[in-house]
């Protein structure tokens, strides 16, 4: 049985982590988008280890990830983009995750495994537990019901 509280509490954890997860996906993708890759391969190795088009892409993909967590849902059109977008950002931390072991790297593929793990959470709860109706569905349905 779905109550209005269950649902209200499912919307507002949903809705936390996609504006964490977009937050967190907008401060990742900027630099990889923008800086130059130069200036990146001081604090980033992998821009130097990866064609600097991979890198853009990435970082373009980041930022794309994190619009499509949060603006479908606001304006409420075509809100099924958010479990698809989040679906995304699963695949980039399942890369980013292997990656990162090939490197030696466990911490941060910790890290990305938590991203993946949230972004799942999102894709999954937006999908099948909490899914926000497009504008003007809600009328719609009313009007059968009359």
């Amino acid at each position: 049985m779905k109550t209005k509280s269950n649902s209200t509490r499912w919307g507002i954890a949903l809705w936390s982590v996609q504006i964490i997860l977009a937050g967190m996906f907008v401060v990742a993708g900027l630099p990889k988008a923008v800086t130059p890759i130069q200036e990146l391969a001081a604090t980033m190795p992998l821009a130097v280890e990866v064609p600097e088009a991979l890198v853009r892409f990435i970082g373009i993909s980041e930022l794309l990830a994190a619009v499509g967590l949060i603006l479908p849902g606001l304006v409420r059109v075509k809100p099924m983009l958010i479990p698809l977008a989040a679906a995304g950002l699963v695949v980039i931390m399942v890369l980013a995750i292997i990656y990162h072991l090939s490197k030696g790297e466990v911490g941060a593929s910790v890290f990305n495994l938590v991203l993946g793990l949230l972004a799942y959470f999102v894709a999954w709860g937006r999908y099948r537990k909490a899914p926000i109706d497009p504008a003007g569905y809600s009328a719609v349905r009313q009007e059968i019901r009359n």
